[in-house]
């Protein structure tokens, strides 16, 4: 039996993309900008795909199809995986990983959706309780999005913490999620832990010839922000809506960004899972 490929395809592109030399001054610059753009929505792939389909099917899905819209999701969410993967787009290790993320969002959906936090308007046949199948694959895509721009940038981390100390923040983020419902919020004393074990951590990353850098903190919240865009998006389409939602769109509060930058350290300490953490490269 032959063994799975453990490299995209984009491997390919990526290496001939930086082994282009195109000169140097504003020529080497509007290329490094052109290809840090090309691989960040690479790197969307799947995310973007997702939400391209939530906004389309608002606008165009047929009234009285005999397929519900939600349904149609789900089955578009599976195709777009299994070609991702049949065409080598995705690697199965990052398939590994979006499955974990799949089960973890859909636990998460179905007390939140029974405690009345969001709701799911439409109907559908494939769900699990008053949870469509196709809402995993929205946590799916971030894990999709952070497993593969960790490769393709290939990244590296200075300063980083024990990592047993971030898995136990990852889990207390988690716990909070639900317990927060019934005791106290602890999401400040979260925000203050995170600052605390990553406060002076790096993430290098390398778009074209060398590694540059930035604080892991503010690589957080700019992912975080992108979501929290999309989430508005979803939210427009009418994917699923928050209490206030009902009768008209208004955009997501900004508290809302707060819990997307918190569940990034849940995505973050997962991707671990399959990319090592490594230090840069002493040059």
């Amino acid at each position: 039996m032959p063994s799975l490929p453990t490299h995209s395809r984009f491997a390919t592109v990526r290496a001939r993309l930086e082994a282009f030399d195109p000169g140097e001054g504003p020529r080497l610059w509007i290329y490094e900008f052109l290809l840090f753009g090309f691989k960040q929505a690479w790197a969307c792939l799947f995310g973007g795909l997702l939400l391209f389909l939530l906004l389309a099917t608002h606008l165009f899905y047929p009234e009285g199809a005999p397929l519900h819209r939600y349904d149609f999701l789900t089955l578009a969410a599976i195709a777009i995986q299994a070609g991702m993967l049949l065409f080598r787009l995705e690697t199965w290790e990052e398939a590994r990983v979006i499955l974990l993320f799949h089960i973890v969002g859909t636990v998460m959906e179905l007390f939140k959706t029974a405690v009345g936090s969001w709701t799911y308007p439409e109907a559908s046949l494939l769900h699990i309780g008053a949870v469509p199948l196709f809402s995993g694959f929205m946590y799916a895509a971030v894990g999709s999005y952070i497993a593969r721009v960790w490769r393709i940038f290939d990244f590296r981390y200075s300063h980083y913490p024990p990592r047993w100390a971030t898995w136990l923040l990852a889990i207390g983020i988690y716990v909070n999620f639900f317990t927060h419902h019934w005791v106290f919020d602890i999401r400040w004393v979260l925000f203050g832990a995170t600052a605390l074990l990553f406060w002076r951590t790096r993430v290098h990353f390398r778009n074209f010839r060398l590694h540059r850098w930035m604080p892991l903190l503010l690589g957080f919240g700019l992912v975080a922000l992108f979501i929290w865009f999309a989430e508005n998006i979803g939210t427009y389409a009418q994917a699923w809506s928050y209490p206030g939602q009902e009768a008209e769109w208004k955009p997501v509060g900004l508290a809302k960004y707060g819990s997307w930058y918190l569940l990034m350290l849940i995505s973050f300490v997962l991707v671990e899972l399959v990319q090592p953490v490594r230090e840069p490269d002493p040059a």
